[in-house]
């Protein structure tokens, strides 16, 4: 006994879109899974010991909102507090160096710690030098430090994620 063409199709089109389904809930699910958060904290005195301000400011200013943004799918009030520590912040120099492809390192470290389990927590990004950069050199830094706390706060989403 044959199955009439349209009922075969009308079968395809039905697994298609049950498999379709399966597959945004389980991004879904993804999305969601990992460790819950509540509240963030962020601890920028080790950095101000070592950096000194506007530095350790920028990333008291950036981080907690960069943090909550890479965190969104897991913020629930039964969640653990986390507290990232901020050690240290290096910016490289403005210029560009050469043995990096023109591009400077910048890097951000120290510990996230959630559920009482402390992580050692690491980022870096490469600043490439703009004419412009070294006349307005205070919001070229700022906007570095950014891209630092937007690169650390993935990775810290990334870490809790498993």
């Amino acid at each position: 006994m044959s199955i009439p063409e349209w009922g075969r199709r009308a079968a395809i089109a039905a697994c298609g879109a049950f498999a379709l389904v399966v597959a945004m809930a389980g991004k879904t699910a993804l999305a969601q899974s990992g460790l819950p958060v509540r509240n963030i904290r962020v601890d920028v005195a080790p950095l101000r010991a070592n950096a000194g301000d506007p530095t350790a400011t920028w990333v008291a200013q950036e981080l907690p909102r960069r943090l909550a943004q890479a965190l969104a799918a897991r913020l629930t009030p039964r969640g653990g507090t986390l507290t990232v520590r901020i050690d240290y912040l290096t910016l490289g120099p403005n210029t560009g160096a050469t043995i990096h492809g023109g591009s400077s390192p910048d890097n951000i470290s120290g510990v996230a710690t959630l559920d009482g389990v402390p992580r050692p927590v690491r980022a870096t990004t490469a600043y490439a030098a703009s004419p412009i950069d070294q006349t307005m050199v205070e919001q070229s830094n700022h906007y570095r430090v950014a891209q630092l706390a937007e690169a650390l706060a993935y990775w810290i989403a990334r870490d809790l994620g498993s």
